[in-house]
């Protein structure tokens, strides 16, 4: 082999990568700018949901991106629906809870319903286990909780595929509400940016891979019973509880 030889193969491998990888490059950046616009039209509603729930909008966005592609009338392989992908039985539990329609597919009442169940589900969870419990469920991840038994692929790769997009929204005016559990169902169903508190804590959205307790947020949400007016009052305290 002479001394070019060797060199011009080198040079030949990396330009046919070259020619390889970017129609690949593209190809992706073209589907992530369609699916940016798939949930753009949303985006006024999404921000209603997000101030009613006082939860970064950024978060609601990174789920339809990730759940439905921005898709209004997608249906999962499980019977989950809409922008959100809610499973039509909770549904139905978040439309009597917060005064929902009857159609889980309409895009208003399908976001508002995927940021309440996002932060009922912080709220029960925290920070590392709010994105998991939204894949597989409350049940499966308070099982996965105590017993250690491993979340299913599907869910982690859920999870490591959401990771980075929530992170970016977890300081300033995109920080979530601070505080106790369940004080976005106080006195208004709307925070104001300015009542937020930001943290400038890297956030680990992992979930916890072996048993721990649940005093960080085992939150009682039947004890909370939505007024029509929008308001919510305390019913009497479960026995055994504070």
């Amino acid at each position: 082999m002479s001394p070019l030889a060797k060199p011009l193969r080198i040079a030949m491998i990396v330009t046919a990568s070259l020619v390889v990888l970017t129609p690949f490059t593209a190809r992706c950046e073209t589907a992530s700018a369609r699916v940016a616009d798939a949930v753009a039209p949303w985006s006024q509603f999404v921000s209603e949901a997000a101030e009613r729930f006082a939860i970064p909008a950024a978060w609601i966005h990174a789920v339809m991106r990730v759940e439905s592609h921005g898709n209004v009338k997608a249906v999962s392989p499980k019977g989950a629906v809409g922008l959100m992908q809610i499973m039509p039985a909770t549904y139905a539990e978040l439309r009597e809870r917060y005064a929902l329609g009857g159609d889980p597919f309409d895009p208003h009442d399908n976001i508002v319903a995927g940021a309440a169940y996002l932060r009922e589900m912080h709220d029960r969870f925290g920070t590392s286990g709010f994105v998991a419990a939204y894949n597989v469920g409350p049940t499966r991840y308070e099982d996965h909780l105590a017993t250690g038994r491993p979340l299913p692929d599907e869910t982690r790769n859920y999870v490591a595929s959401l990771a980075p997009l929530l992170s970016d929204a977890q300081t300033g005016d995109n920080a979530i509400a601070a505080g106790e559990p369940n004080t976005w169902r106080g006195a208004s169903l709307f925070v104001s940016r300015s009542q937020r508190k930001s943290s400038d804590t890297r956030m680990s959205f992992t979930p916890q891979s072996s048993p721990v307790g649940h005093d960080r947020g085992a939150v009682d949400l039947s004890a909370l019973t939505p007024l029509p007016g929008g308001l919510f009052v305390k019913q009497a305290p479960t026995p055994g509880k504070p």
